[in-house]
């Protein structure tokens, strides 16, 4: 017997549709177990509405209480997954005239971001001689890895990266992101000593009279490939005992991580970023209990 409020009829359709994705679909046990889990909850919160006139305010109003209650998203996504099978197979089995979900999209999940390396990471990543018996890359990777934590560009916009978008002095470069819009940012000391140190040295020896305007090279005076670019963050990591996880990406977010724990307000870390909102950069720049705490002490009058 179903518990008391919750009608008969949902609790046999629950028990077919379990049935179902067990023996004609070969689901695993702890699959099938999962989706009994999930709509046994989404029934007992219908109680004795039934199935049968399920409408899609019914669906959003779940889901709403589903996150009102705490529920993480990729929970909230997986039930209502759930829900959507149960009731697709419910339509085509003729005991629903109508697909109350199909109204609507699967939650949207935030893409996992790479952890933020610590500002001492950095510096170990940074300092790393991992090409030390190619002297000529040795400068190439170390620009390479300088300009991308200093000016938190995407790999392919420090790849894309041209002589013309160095400022003279390089204290600022100009990056091209998406939609070829352009934005300027600030460089620091050390990318400046390491940029100078390759466009003034080997890749000039390496290219002599020929003309090129990309910034960063091969050993062929080719431009570097974003592939190659990987490459480079990689054997560095993994030489500086960081693992082989780390990607540019990842130094583009300690770049912004590091910035607002320092104190820089969002809306400059976006200008710099390339963030059309500052939504997006809100994400980016998720800061950890710690680091929020030493913020609040140092900046709030009553701390």
């Amino acid at each position: 017997m179903p518990p008391s409020g919750r009608d008969p009829a949902a609790d046999a359709a629950l028990a077919d549709f379990l049935e179902a994705v067990r023996v004609e679909d070969g689901l695993a046990r702890s699959t099938v177990a999962a989706y009994r889990a999930d709509l046994v909850q989404f029934l007992d919160w219908l109680g004795p509405n039934g199935l049968s006139d399920l409408e899609p305010d019914a669906v959003v109003d779940w889901l709403g209480d589903l996150r009102a209650n705490g529920a993480r998203e990729t929970g909230v996504a997986r039930k209502f997954s759930s829900l959507r099978r149960f009731v697709r197979f419910l339509v085509a089995e003729g005991r629903l005239k109508r697909d109350a979900t199909a109204l609507f999209d699967a939650p949207k999940l935030p893409k996992p971001l790479p952890k933020a390396l610590t500002q001492e990471a950095m510096e170990r990543l940074l300092a790393c001689e991992h090409a030390k018996d190619d002297a000529w890359r040795l400068v190439r990777d170390r620009a390479l890895l300088e300009t991308l934590y200093a000016c938190g560009g995407r790999v392919s916009e420090v790849v894309g990266l041209a002589l013309d978008d160095l400022e003279p002095t390089l204290r600022v470069v100009r990056l091209f992101g998406k939609g070829n819009k352009a934005r300027v940012v600030p460089l620091g000391t050390r990318a400046r000593e390491a940029l100078t140190a390759w466009v003034e040295g080997p890749r000039r020896e390496l290219l002599g009279h020929e003309k090129q305007p990309r910034v960063f090279l091969s050993v062929r005076g080719r431009p570097l490939s974003r592939t190659a670019a990987w490459r480079c963050v990689h054997e560095a990591a993994a030489a500086a005992g960081l693992g082989h996880t780390v990607s540019p990406h990842a130094l583009r977010h300690s770049f912004a991580t590091h910035l607002v724990e320092g104190g820089a307000d969002l809306r400059s870390v976006q200008e710099m970023l390339g963030h059309a909102s500052i939504r997006t950069t809100e994400v980016y720049t998720r800061l950890d209990g710690d680091a929020l705490l030493a913020l609040h002490r140092l900046h709030h009058p009553r701390a």
